[in-house]
C-alpha cells in the first residue's frame, strides 16, 4: 500500500478510528475518576567529604562523593533508613509499606540527592519526607563511620526541608491526551488491518486496483427499496439511480466506437449482485433514448427478469432454440417503449449447450438485423459456465460488481473465466454503491472520457489476472 492507499483506508474506516478514540477517552475518564488522588513532598540532601584541606584532596573528595551518591540513592529505600521513619510516623506495615512511596534520584554530575515521597494523604507524605530528612543523614553517618573515635569521612546535609505536599495525580489533561493518542494509534492500526483483510470491492478504486485494465463504465447507488421497485428507470425516472443508468447508457455508447457492440451479455461473478435489475434498467434506458432493444432472459436456471417486468413466461428462449416457436411469436412488448422482451421459457436439462448452440447464434444474428441493441441477462460466471458460453456468441460482456458483496479474488476469477474463452469485456458496472464519502458514486458518473474510450477499449481482451491475486 502506498501513502494514497493508506489515506484512503483511513478515510474509509474513520468510524473505527473514532470509536477507538472514544473508547480510550472513556476508559481514561473512568480511570481518572476512580483513581485515588496522590500528593508529593520532597527533600534534598547535599553530600560532601568531611576533610578537604587542599585542592587535590578537594578534587579527590568530590569524585569520591559523586561515586558515593549513586549508592546513597539505593540506600534511601532500605530498611536501615525506612524502618526508623516508619516507626516515627507510625506507618502500618513498616519499611515495606513506605518503600514504594519513596523515590531518590541523584542530579547528574552533582552531589545532590532529590528525594520525593508520594502518598494518598498529603499529611502523611509530608511526615514521611520530614522523617527522611532527619533519619537519612544519621544512617549515612553510622554506616560510613570507621570507628567510634574516627568520624565518617562523608557528610550528608539536609539542604531543603520537606516541602508542602502538592497534588501530583491523577492529571486530567495528561490522561486524556495520552488516551486520545493511544486510541488514535490503535484505531489507525485496526483500520489499516481491517482494510488489508477486507477484500470486498466497494469503490471504483477497488475495482481498478484488482484489475487495472478494465474500464468502470458506471456506478449505481444502493437503494434499500430496489427490490420493491426494480425498474427504477420506469418507476422513478427522476431519481438518482435512474440517472445513473442513463449515464451507463451514455458511456456504453462510446465503447469501441469503430465496432459498436450491439449484442451484449450482462453477467456478474456471484448471485445477488444486482445483475438482473441492472440489465433491465439498462435496456429501459436504451429504449428511452429512442433505440430499439430486445431484452433476452438468458438465465435458464433461475429466471427472474420477466417477474421483475410483470410479463408472462410460459414460452420463450428455450422454445425458440429447439424450433418449437419463432421469435416473433414469443417476444413481448414492454409498455409504450421500443423494448421487446424474450423470456427464458421452460427450464432445460442442458442450459449451457443450448446457449452455445448454432440456433442461438442464428437467432442473435436475426435479432441484430432487427434491433439496435440485444441485451442478454446471463447467469453469474462462477456458479455455472452459461455466461462464458454466451460471451462467445455476443459482441461483448458487461460485468456487474456488487459493492460490498463480491471479493477481489472472486471478481478476478470471473474475469479469468471470460479470458479463458477469449471474451471481450466491455467494462464493469459497480452496483449497490454506498452513498456518501465511502461510495461517492458521483465520481463514477462523470469521469468516463468519451475522447479516449475508443483507444482504451478497442479490442480489449483480458490477459490472465491470476498473478494479481496476491497483490
Amino acid at each position: 500500500m502506498d501513502l494514497q492507499s493508506y489515506m484512503r483506508a483511513i478515510m474509509k474506516r474513520w468510524r473505527i478510528i473514532a470509536g477507538c478514540v472514544l473508547i480510550a477517552l472513556s476508559l481514561a475518564v473512568l480511570l481518572t475518576l476512580f483513581t485515588h488522588k496522590t500528593y508529593s513532598s520532597t527533600v534534598r540532601f547535599f553530600v560532601s567529604t568531611a576533610d578537604a584541606s587542599d585542592s587535590s584532596q578537594l578534587a579527590q573528595g568530590n569524585t569520591f562523593t559523586q561515586d558515593r551518591v549513586k549508592s546513597y540513592t539505593q540506600l534511601m529505600k532500605t530498611p536501615k533508613v525506612l524502618q526508623p521513619v516508619a516507626d516515627e510516623v507510625e506507618m502500618p506495615g513498616g519499611a515495606t509499606a513506605i518503600e514504594p512511596k519513596v523515590t531518590a534520584q541523584a542530579a547528574p554530575d552533582t552531589v545532590i540527592i532529590n528525594t520525593s515521597v508520594v502518598d494518598t494523604s498529603p499529611k502523611r507524605a509530608h511526615a514521611i519526607a520530614q522523617a527522611l530528612g532527619e533519619q537519612f543523614p544519621k544512617a549515612v553517618d553510622e554506616l560510613e563511620s570507621v570507628s567510634k573515635d574516627k568520624p565518617s569521612p562523608v557528610k550528608v546535609t539536609l539542604v531543603q526541608q520537606a516541602t508542602k505536599s502538592t497534588k501530583v495525580g491523577p492529571s486530567w489533561p495528561t490522561n486524556l491526551v495520552l488516551a486520545g493518542l493511544l486510541g488514535l494509534l490503535a484505531g489507525t492500526a485496526l483500520a489499516l488491518l481491517r482494510e488489508r483483510l477486507d477484500t470486498k470491492l466497494r469503490t471504483k478504486d477497488d475495482v481498478l486496483e484488482a484489475a487495472d485494465d478494465v474500464t468502470v463504465l458506471g456506478a449505481v447507488p444502493f437503494d434499500k427499496d430496489a427490490s420493491a421497485h426494480p425498474l427504477i428507470v420506469a418507476d422513478g425516472p427522476h431519481s438518482t439511480r435512474a440517472e445513473a443508468f442513463r449515464s451507463l447508457r451514455t458511456n456504453l455508447q462510446f465503447v469501441d466506437a469503430t465496432k459498436h457492440p450491439r449484442v451484449i451479455t450482462v453477467t456478474s461473478s456471484l448471485p445477488g449482485e444486482g445483475k438482473t435489475t441492472t440489465t433491465a434498467n439498462l435496456a429501459l434506458a436504451l429504449a428511452e433514448s429512442g433505440a430499439s432493444v430486445c431484452l433476452i432472459e438468458g438465465d435458464l436456471r433461475r429466471p427472474r427478469l420477466l417477474s421483475y417486468m410483470g410479463l408472462e413466461g410460459g414460452v420463450g428462449l428455450t422454445d425458440v432454440l429447439i424450433g418449437r416457436v419463432a421469435v416473433r411469436d414469443v417476444v413481448q412488448r414492454f409498455g409504450e417503449r421500443r423494448l421487446m422482451v424474450l423470456g427464458s421459457g421452460a427450464t432445460p436439462p442442458n442450459p449451457s449447450e443450448l446457449l452455445g448452440s448454432e440456433p442461438m447464434r442464428a437467432m442473435l444474428e436475426d435479432l441484430r438485423g432487427r434491433f439496435d441493441y440485444v441485451i442478454i441477462d446471463a447467469p453469474p460466471l462462477l456458479p455455472v459456465t452459461d455466461a462464458a458460453v454466451l460471451s462467445r456468441v455476443t459482441d461483448g460482456t458487461l460485468v456487474i460488481a456488487g459493492a460490498g458483496i463480491v471479493k477481489r479474488e472472486q471478481f478476478l476469477d470471473a474475469l479469468d473465466h471470460l479470458d479463458a474463452v477469449d471474451a471481450k469485456v466491455l467494462g464493469v458496472v459497480l452496483n449497490r454503491v454506498e452513498r456518501g464519502p465511502r461510495g461517492n458514486y458521483y465520481d463514477y458518473r462523470y469521469d468516463y472520457s468519451p475522447s479516449t474510450a475508443d483507444d482504451d477499449d478497442k479490442g480489449r481482451t483480458l490477459t490472465s489476472r491470476r498473478s494479481r491475486k496476491g497483490n
